[in-house]
């Protein structure tokens, strides 16, 4: 028989791999947890129609949220009994601000390799070198229900909510669109030029001076790594 796999979050560093140590095991596998997704939708009013032309705006953050179950009483439940603390705050200090990033850290809540939709697949969660649900901790909801004779937190369910994190590099990968006629976006790696750019996205590296014209490049050689700039269809 198969051993059941433990859920767990993984603290990532600035490039989204795992930080030794950074791993932190829940005690007890959640028994639901429940994914949020929507989009924003407008409403633009024409005079004289019964109802408003929809138009989609943006897509917005994938959301998880899950309820984690906590004990300590195997220690017992006596003057010595250990608090149920010394294992939640472990998942508290994950939406407090790392003070090397100035923000909470990036993490992969992972379960096993079938537990969320799209595993295998070419799915938003799954990177590189995992699957799971890369996110920042949105929030995190401690309620204790059991204590010792003297107060000592016992038991403790964590109700965390997760909100879906992807770069802007990422997100532009991961969609991509496959209209030609439309304007695309290119995050300017280092050492990347304008010319190796176009030949890439026109298969002409001539075209260069469309990229800079369209997005008003004074000085083609001097396009600092992480512009977003926009690829617009040739005429």
């Amino acid at each position: 028989m198969k051993t059941p796999q433990k859920a767990k979050f993984q603290r990532l560093d600035r490039n989204f791999h795992a930080v030794e140590g950074g791993e932190i095991e829940v005690q007890f596998n959640p028994t639901e947890f429940t994914l949020n997704k929507s989009a924003q939708i407008a409403e633009v009013a024409i005079p004289g129609l019964d109802k408003p032309i929809l138009q989609f705006v943006r897509g917005q953050s994938e959301t998880l949220s899950v309820d984690l179950f906590f004990d300590s009483t195997e220690g017992g439940m006596g003057e010595q009994a250990q608090s149920v603390t010394a294992t939640t705050d472990k998942f508290y200090e994950l939406i407090k601000i790392d003070p090397d990033t100035h923000a909470p850290p990036v993490c992969n809540f992972q379960w096993s390799d079938s537990a969320f939709p799209g595993s295998g697949m070419d799915h938003p969660w799954n990177t590189q070198d995992r699957s799971g649900f890369q996110c920042l901790v949105e929030s995190v909801r401690q309620r204790y229900t059991l204590f010792s004779s003297t107060g000592v937190p016992l038991r403790a369910t964590l109700s965390v909510t997760l909100r879906e994190y992807k770069t802007l590099e990422q997100q532009i990968q991961e969609i991509g669109y496959h209209s030609a006629d439309h304007t695309r976006t290119h995050v300017v790696e280092r050492g990347e030029t304008l010319s190796r750019i176009a030949e890439q996205a026109y298969d002409d590296p001539a075209q260069w001076r469309v990229i800079a014209e369209h997005n008003h490049v004074l000085d083609p050689l001097e396009v600092e790594p992480g512009t977003v700039l926009e690829l617009p269809p040739l005429l």
